[in-house]
């Protein structure tokens, strides 16, 4: 599995990077912007991420931004929005409208923090990325 971490506390990916290590190859983000270039390059690569963990605060560009920018980039490319990249919001966040907002912008499931390797591990089994 090819995994892209976005996030802007260094503590926090690298405790999600040992999380997920197990479960495939992990590239790592800690701005809006170097999430995008990072994954529009895989892409542009027929090296498609199977998984973003992405948290929604984050500096230069936030992260429903860079939510709708994937799913922009994976229409540009034909990708049906069935076969795009699973999405996983990460957030200290839990109010009302920014669940709402994550979800209309196509994410499929939204952790608030502070998140342990078995909500990880059963958000990727929902998500059928691991057995």
């Amino acid at each position: 599995m090819n995994i892209l971490i976005v996030e802007d506390e260094a503590s926090s990916r690298l405790l999600l990077k040992s999380f997920l290590s197990e479960y495939g190859d992990i590239s790592l983000a800690e701005d809006g912007g170097q999430a995008i270039e990072i994954f529009r390059g895989a892409v542009d690569s027929g090296n498609y991420f199977d998984l973003v963990i992405l948290d929604i605060k984050l500096p230069v560009m936030g992260g429903l931004d860079v939510l709708k920018t994937i799913r922009n980039i994976e229409a540009e490319f034909g990708i049906a929005p069935a076969d795009g990249t699973k999405v996983i919001m990460s957030t200290a966040l839990s109010d009302h409208k920014s669940v709402l907002v994550a979800f209309r912008e196509q994410c499929e499931i939204y952790l608030v923090k502070p998140i342990e390797k078995a909500m990880l591990v059963e958000s990727m089994r929902k998500l059928q990325l691991i057995d």
